[in-house]
This record gives C-alpha cells, sequence and structure tokens, in this order.
C-alpha cells in the first residue's frame, strides 16, 4: 500500500526519525520539537516503512552531519543559513546559535503553515524568517534568491533531502541560479549513489503513489556534477563510514562494508554510496 503521496510526507517521516533519536538515553543531537510536528501521521507512516526503519541509522547521521557543517560555517563567518524546502526541521529552535543569525526557511505554504501553527509560542534562538514559496518555478526560486543576496553577506545554503527528488536538469537549474550570487558562498546538500538510488527505487518504489515525486537524481560522476554549474567541492564523507564511527550501525555486515575504502567519488556507478556534500561557489574560490 502505498504510504508516501507528497513528498512533504517524508518530511514527517524524517521527524519521527529524529524524535525517536531524541528519545534516546544519550542522543546525538536534542529536537524537543520533533514528535510534535511529525504528529499522528508520521507515526502511522514510519509504522508502515520497515525498510526505512531498519535504516534508521542513515536518517540521524545526515542530520547529525549536517549540524557539523552548520556550526562549523557559522565559526567561519556564515551569516545567514537558508534552509531549502525546509519541511519540519526546527533547527533554529533547538540548535545553539547566535542570537543575530539570520535563519530563511523556504517552502511550499502548507507545510510551513502547519509547522508555524505548531511552533506558535515558541522562541527560535535566531532571527527567523520563513518564505512561501514554490521552488520548482524558475520565476520565483529567481526572486527567492535575489531575496536572500539582498539580505546576507556570506550565506550558506542547504538542502537535506530534496535533491534526490529532482531531475538532473532541475538540480543543474538550482546550482546555476544560487552560484550567480556571490553572498550565496557555501551549499550542503547530501547526495545519494546511482547503486544506492536503484537499491532505494527498488526497496521503496511501492510506498510511493501514483504521482508523487519518485526518488530519481543520482548522478554518475558523484559531487564532480556540480563542478559545471559553479560550485567546487570542498568535502564529501560517507553517511556510512560517519555511522560506523558513532557506533550507530545495526549489523555486523554494514560494520564490516564500513572498513572498505570509499574510492572515487567520480566514478558512482553501481557502487552503493551516500554521503554529504560541502561545496564553495566557484566565484569566491576563484577570487581568493
Amino acid at each position: 500500500m502505498a504510504t508516501i503521496h507528497h513528498v512533504s510526507d517524508t518530511a514527517r517521516l524524517a521527524a519521527m526519525f529524529r524524535a525517536k533519536e531524541n528519545e534516546r538515553p544519550e542522543p546525538l543531537f536534542r529536537d524537543p520539537y520533533a514528535r510534535k510536528l511529525a504528529g499522528e501521521e508520521g507515526e502511522r507512516i514510519i509504522a508502515s516503512l520497515p525498510f526505512h526503519t531498519e535504516h534508521e541509522w542513515s536518517w540521524i547521521t545526515r542530520t547529525v552531519l549536517f549540524n557539523r557543517v552548520i556550526e562549523e560555517e557559522i565559526r567561519g563567518g556564515v551569516d545567514t543559513v537558508v534552509n531549502l524546502a525546509a519541511g519540519l526541521d526546527a533547527r533554529p529552535y533547538w540548535m545553539t546559535l547566535p542570537g543575530n543569525l539570520r535563519w530563511i526557511e523556504a517552502d511550499l505554504p502548507g507545510i510551513l503553515d502547519y509547522k508555524e501553527s505548531l511552533l506558535q509560542g515558541e522562541t527560535p534562538r535566531c532571527e527567523l524568517e520563513r518564505v512561501r514559496v514554490d521552488l520548482s518555478d524558475a520565476g520565483a526560486r529567481a526572486e527567492f534568491f535575489r531575496f536572500v543576496a539582498a539580505r546576507t553577506r556570506k550565506a550558506l545554503v542547504i538542502t537535506e533531502g530534496l535533491l534526490v527528488y529532482l531531475t538532473a536538469e532541475q538540480v543543474a537549474g538550482l546550482a546555476e541560479e544560487m552560484a550567480q550570487y556571490r553572498q550565496v558562498t557555501r551549499w550542503v546538500t547530501d547526495l545519494a549513489s546511482p547503486g544506492l538510488l536503484a537499491m532505494l527505487q527498488k526497496e521503496t518504489h511501492h510506498q510511493f503513489s501514483e504521482g508523487a515525486t519518485p526518488l530519481q537524481f543520482a548522478p554518475e560522476n558523484g559531487p564532480a556534477f556540480f563542478e559545471p554549474h559553479g560550485w567546487k567541492l570542498l568535502s564529501s564523507p560517507s553517511m556510512l563510514h560517519e555511522a560506523a564511527r558513532l557506533k550507530r550501525l545495526p549489523n555486523w555486515r554494514m560494520r564490516m562494508f564500513a572498513m572498505l575504502p570509499v574510492g572515487d567519488t567520480k566514478k558512482m556507478g553501481k557502487r552503493p554510496w551516500s554521503g554529504v556534500c560541502v561545496f564553495e561557489n566557484q566565484k569566491l574560490a576563484a577570487s581568493n
């Protein structure tokens, strides 16, 4: 039976995994808002998706790696964090952030209205703005980035759990749009290999209802895909290797795989791999 009817349903799934982590005796992070945001629908979704539950480690590791990048970039002088397709992420409320940091969330009106209603009365730890925008609309997206560029000196863009639902053409367009602005200095995103994508499609295709956006983006050349579109790779830690370091892999077989070297990420092919990639705007890199 289909469980995912809209990409926003995956935001509830992610929130449930954050809620489960928050309730562990020694969590890797604390998101006290996650269960409330996931709601009963989030509990229903996670209960019906055993494959994702078996790979809970990947959702948690991704969050940990994104947290680390955000913290490092803020220490490096970032004054604005732009969260594209922010979903039910509540980091402005629970991460340790400077009060003068600007955090801009962009997503569809429905999910931002829902989140805003549940967090009413809560106080973010930084300056928080929510922008209701359809990022698939080229004109609206261009207007949004002009809005961002006018309000920042040094911005970090985060796209967590987004790109895999886009086409290669859409990802290239988004990359080029952002690269136009020197103010958008860094970009952090998660990325999957074609081998991992094929496995995910096989295991999860039945979960998506007809008309729901499928999993589809996993470039053969990995992070190198972004080079001609304006972005220079700075780092791309493997989620499997990081999960092993965090002692979150669920069985000995996965721990054995984590002992193998990553290899050349420009030659992904059928090899299953996922990582969190940090890119620098090449306009900035060229001036350094």
